[in-house]
């Protein structure tokens, strides 16, 4: 198992959530709090789904990442330590420590919600195994935020036009795929992202439609480009392997039946349709179900967009992954993501 080192956090995060314990309480870190998938099914899953699943035997004690102060990155390396029992970030944070962890999450592979949930469950034995190798875990779920598309601070009518513009990438993967068009991948926090768009850091930035709506980066933007640049960035749930080894087989059963059923599927359901009602809010083509429309420049991909994107992504970014990867993870993802979105990547 790779060694991971217990940060020197550790001890404030435990001050700052209090006493997470009960016998029957797991202690649980969400995603970003501000944003849909924890509003909507995180939190009800752990603080009222849960309990009534178990008839009470099982219970959270829910905060969420960015209210511990805890960075992304940072989730799994404390969870493989026991910090906490449950952990959900988006994988992408994770990738610094395990470079196939980098191919659940491709640039492009997936257009629409139905192919990229295909792709993750197509990757999910792949998943499993880093999760359990590299963080002392079990994942219990997969869970998209919105597609990963693209806000400029700058006129673009086409993919060709982010060439030369630093713009903010929202995975390694991602970056890649902008460098091979030209443009610089700037690395900046979800948070810094609009003040660094204000003061010219980045000329574009890539995030959940929904997320971009909800954290008003549309006042610092002036253009919306709904092409999954960025890929569509799984969220994972996972447990700690000692605390799951610990549990009955009764509470192992609901809870991981209940992550599926509860969490990981209503959010698959919703997320085409999340991502049309979130352009309209971004953009005023439509009616907004959120709140105030925003006035964003729509730039639809053309299919030469399209074309180029698939070409850079398999001749380029793809390759690239792969000799990081090394071993047999480019057989392994050739042979079940690549089976089912129609991409063959050779390898030598």
């Amino acid at each position: 198992m790779k060694k991971l080192m217990l940060l020197p956090a550790v001890s404030m995060i435990a001050l700052s959530t209090g006493t997470f314990a009960q016998a029957d309480e797991l202690a649980v870190v969400g995603s970003w709090s501000g944003l849909p998938l924890h509003k909507q099914y995180e939190a009800p899953f752990w603080t009222e789904k849960l309990p009534e699943l178990t008839g009470g035997d099982m219970s959270a004690n829910l905060t969420t990442h960015d209210q511990m102060g805890i960075a992304g990155g940072d989730v799994y390396r404390l969870l493989s330590q026991g910090v906490f029992d449950v952990g959900m970030t988006v994988a992408d944070y994770a990738v610094s420590d395990s470079v196939a962890l980098e191919a659940l999450d491709v640039p492009l592979i997936a257009t629409d919600a139905g192919t990229a949930q295909k792709a993750v469950e197509a990757a999910r034995p792949m998943v499993d195994d880093i999760y359990r190798d590299v963080f002392n875990a079990k994942v219990l779920g997969i869970a998209p935020y919105p597609p990963q598309v693209v806000f400029c601070n700058a006129e673009i009518s086409s993919l060709d036009d982010l060439k030369d513009k630093k713009v903010r990438a929202s995975g390694r993967m991602t970056a890649k795929f902008l460098e091979a068009l030209g443009a610089e991948g700037v690395n900046v926090g979800f948070g810094e992202v609009p003040g660094a768009l204000q003061r010219g850091v980045v000329d574009c930035a890539i995030t959940g439609a929904g997320s971009g709506y909800n954290a008003g980066w549309w006042e610092v933007t002036t253009h919306l480009m709904p092409i999954p640049l960025g890929g569509w960035d799984p969220v994972v749930t996972a447990i700690n392997l000692d605390k799951w080894n610990s549990l009955s087989e009764d509470q192992q059963a609901a809870l991981e039946q209940g992550v599926k059923d509860h969490l990981e599927a209503p959010a698959w359901k919703t997320a085409q349709n999340a991502l049309e009602n979130d352009v309209a809010c971004l953009t005023g083509t439509g009616e907004c179900p959120y709140g105030e429309a925003r006035g964003l420049v729509l730039v639809e991909a053309s299919e030469a967009d399209q074309a180029r994107a698939r070409d850079v992504l398999i001749t380029e970014v793809l390759p690239d992954w792969a000799e990081r990867a090394g071993g047999d993870w480019a057989k392994r993802w050739s042979d079940s993501v690549g089976q089912v979105t129609g991409v063959n990547l050779v390898t030598n």
